[in-house]
């Protein structure tokens, strides 16, 4: 058995898990989780949340100024609790999430002196992600020297585009010198999901093709070929593909130079409008949660989600037509489990694909659950994802190579 001490970070928050698991496991799935908990608005007024499943058990204040102190109050939380203490002073290796892998990085791998530098090189196509990575790591080899860190990045699943999906239909000099092409993002959420469900029903992932949906404030669609990434939504950066909670997603490239000349602004100024006030909280105004937007009854409110949804569809679509044949559509991330409304909507259009919605299965919001009729050609299910699970798994394969 090996104990792993996952770190996952987003943009000002960092989920952490301690995880047993063994050696010979399949599937992501089959490790146990000891602990999981995340430290949110990392910098402001942070909480320190402890789950067991998706339900906070508790939560409490934390004086948490950065991704690294944040490492440290992870640190201090596990070794308050006995058990956990003692789990941890076996630990086998870290875990750290990666967004960005660029085209070099096809698996996990264990983090060396390269590797962060590789790391630290593609942060200018990760803003604020790669870096949060690299605190994290600078922080582990400070508490946690001599315990090997491992890091997976979210661009390994899609290495198996073809050309024909990760290029651009521009200048090919132009994009070969500079590197511009599609590389894909959330790939640890797609794989996970992938996998999940085959082993649920009883095939290996090569025998399937399926879409599968990452939907949260960041969002993105896969599609699948037996068992491979064939096409996903986001591209050279995160911000392209399906719209989100403050990203645009794709839009016509020209609104930009358009607005910097109407706007005087320059072209950092637009592209952190498209980042940061665009999307759910553009569309809305102020929130981007949508467990809040649902409440809400004014037009604004609802323009906004019936656009999420609708865009969702608009890519789903779009990949069934790539894929010609596809099992499943599956529904991950906060908002894909969380929101009948948004699978409902998604569903709606697929009746010529042969889908067929349980709409009682649908209200249902507890774990995996198959949202189609038995019947239905083209099924749908949703899928809690966990993405602690598939990196400590990925990084485990990595270190039985290593």
């Amino acid at each position: 058995m090996a104990i792993a001490l996952v770190f996952n970070p987003g943009s000002n928050s960092l989920k952490f898990e301690l995880l047993e698991l063994d050696e010979k496991q399949h599937t992501a799935s089959q490790a146990t989780k000891l602990a999981s908990a995340a430290l949110d608005d990392i910098g402001k007024d942070t909480k320190l949340s402890v789950y067991r499943g998706r339900e906070i058990v508790s939560e409490r204040d934390a004086d948490v100024a950065d991704m690294q102190s944040a490492v440290r109050a992870a640190l201090g939380w596990l070794r308050e609790q006995d058990e956990l203490s003692h789990k941890l002073k076996q630990l086998t290796f870290t875990a750290v999430r990666v967004v960005h892998g660029g085209s070099k990085y096809k698996s996990a791998v264990r983090v060396t002196e390269n590797v962060r530098s590789d790391i630290a090189e593609l942060e200018e196509l990760a803003p604020l992600h790669n870096k949060s990575s690299l605190d994290i790591l600078d922080a582990l080899a400070e508490e946690l020297s001599g315990i090997p860190a491992f890091a997976t990045f979210d661009t390994v699943f899609h290495h198996t585009l073809p050309e024909k999906a990760w290029r651009y239909p521009i200048e090919r000099e132009t994009a070969d010198r500079h590197g511009i092409r599609k590389f894909g993002f959330h790939g640890v959420s797609h794989r996970y999901m992938l996998e999940h469900y085959a082993y649920t029903i009883g095939k290996r992932p090569d025998e399937l093709s399926l879409v599968t949906l990452h939907l949260e404030s960041g969002s993105s669609a896969c599609a699948i070929a037996s068992g491979r990434s064939v096409d996903t939504t986001m591209g050279f950066t995160p911000l392209e593909g399906l719209m989100m909670g403050s990203r645009s997603g794709s839009i016509d490239p020209a609104i930009v130079p358009y607005l910097m000349q109407k706007e005087s602004k320059s072209g950092e100024e637009i592209l952190t409008l498209l980042n940061k006030r665009s999307g759910l909280r553009g569309i809305a105004g102020g929130s981007l949660d949508t467990r809040e937007l649902v409440k809400r009854s004014d037009p604004e409110a609802k323009l906004a989600l019936e656009m999420f949804s609708y865009r969702v569809r608009l890519a789903v679509g779009a990949y069934l037509a790539a894929l010609g044949k596809a099992e499943a559509i599956l529904f991950g991330g906060g908002i894909g489990e969380d929101s009948p409304w948004l699978r409902e909507g998604v569903c709606a259009g697929l009746g010529g694909w042969g889908l067929e919605l349980d709409h009682e299965a649908n209200r249902s919001i507890a774990g995996m659950v198959r949202i189609s009729t038995k019947g239905s050609r083209l099924q749908a299910w949703a899928i809690p994802a966990e993405e602690g699970l598939q990196i400590a798994h990925e990084c485990m394969l990595a270190l039985m190579k290593d």
